[in-house]
């Protein structure tokens, strides 16, 4: 399984944005790969277990992947047309949650943020 998911780490990094396992599937078996989809659920669920990937769910509830250049707790920035994805901090959201939980008794707090909108690029295309 690690030649498998070492093939689906390999197709995320060589992607700016986030990917369906459809997608990925789709690149794999069009560059003459012959895994499977269900193995490409399987690396994919391995490497989001695992915090190689980072895992989202689009507006439609579909989940897409990435590979991201740091392991730090970090945000996206994501375009709604072409995926593309931005690695951001938000300090003021790690201080606004870590407030909320303290003002309601909670430790260990967690949260997930992303912030979708659409690039200058796919914004100059629509023109």
């Amino acid at each position: 399984m690690s030649t498998r998911r070492d093939t689906v780490r390999r197709a995320l990094n060589d992607s700016t944005g986030f990917r369906s396992a459809q997608d990925l599937y789709a690149d794999l078996r069009g560059a003459g790969s012959k895994i499977g989809l269900t193995t490409v659920y399987r690396a994919l669920q391995a490497l989001s277990d695992s915090g190689e990937i980072d895992v989202l769910r689009t507006d439609d509830g579909e989940a897409v992947y990435r590979a991201c250049a740091t392991e730090a707790h970090h945000h996206h920035l994501v375009c709604r047309k072409c995926s593309t994805a931005i690695e951001v901090e938000g300090p003021t959201v790690e201080a606004w949650a870590a407030n909320v939980g303290a003002q309601h008794g909670f430790s260990d707090v967690t949260h997930t943020l992303e912030v979708f909108g659409t690039c200058a690029e796919c914004v100059a295309g629509d023109n």
